[in-house]
This record gives C-alpha cells, structure tokens and sequence, in this order.
C-alpha cells in the first residue's frame, strides 16, 4: 500500500509526539525564562485532535493514533477518524508543584521528558 503524503504540517503526527512537543516546549520556555524578572505559572493545557486509529505494521502490529488535519478529516470520512479532547496539568518534576516558565532551578528541569529518558 502506498504511503500518503500528508494534508497539512500536522497530518500525519503521532499523537504522543504531539504531547512531547508540547513538552518540550514548556521545558524550553522555562530555561528560556531563567533569571527573567517576571514569571508565569503553568496552567491546564487543553488539547483537542482529530486522529485516525491505525494498526502500524512496521511497530510489530501496535495500534497507534495519529493526527489527520481538517482537510484530511473531511477526505477521509467520519467513520475513520474520531476526536480526542484532553487536559494536561503539568508538574515540575523535582518538586511535584506548579511548574513556572522561569524557573530560577535549572536543575528541576532535567525530569522533563518521558520516563524512558531517566
């Protein structure tokens, strides 16, 4: 079977490479934001997406769900592509609390990333 090429920047994006971008971008602000004089608290993160449920071959069978834009989800049909709303509240790993973009404890972000990363 053909590969297709994907509709738009998104389509096509695992759906857990989504959240860890969104990770790293946190992790990134909070460094980028160190020694700054005004600081931001971390509130709920919504995300919502429209993914297709594909069985990967290639991954020995696993099922994984992948992001299809709003022009793919129409080509598509509905019966194939379902929506996934959810809400991350992040933590600093280190202390457990609220995480701070500005964080003056450079250390607290060495947890970030997934759990296979420690």
């Amino acid at each position: 079977m053909a590969k297709e090429s994907p509709a738009s920047p998104i389509d096509g994006v695992e759906l857990a490479d989504a959240v860890q971008a969104v990770r790293e971008g946190l992790a990134a602000a909070a460094e980028r934001g160190a020694g700054q004089s005004v600081t931001f608290e971390v509130g709920e993160i919504s995300m919502e997406f429209s993914v297709e449920i594909r069985r990967d071959v290639e991954a020995g069978g696993r099922v994984k769900a992948w992001i299809v834009g709003a022009g793919a989800e129409a080509s598509r049909g509905s019966a194939r592509v379902h929506k996934v709303a959810f809400t991350l509240s992040p933590k600093d790993a280190a202390t457990g609390g609220t995480t701070i973009v500005g964080n003056e404890r450079p250390g607290s972000l060495s947890r970030f990333g997934s759990s296979a990363d420690r």
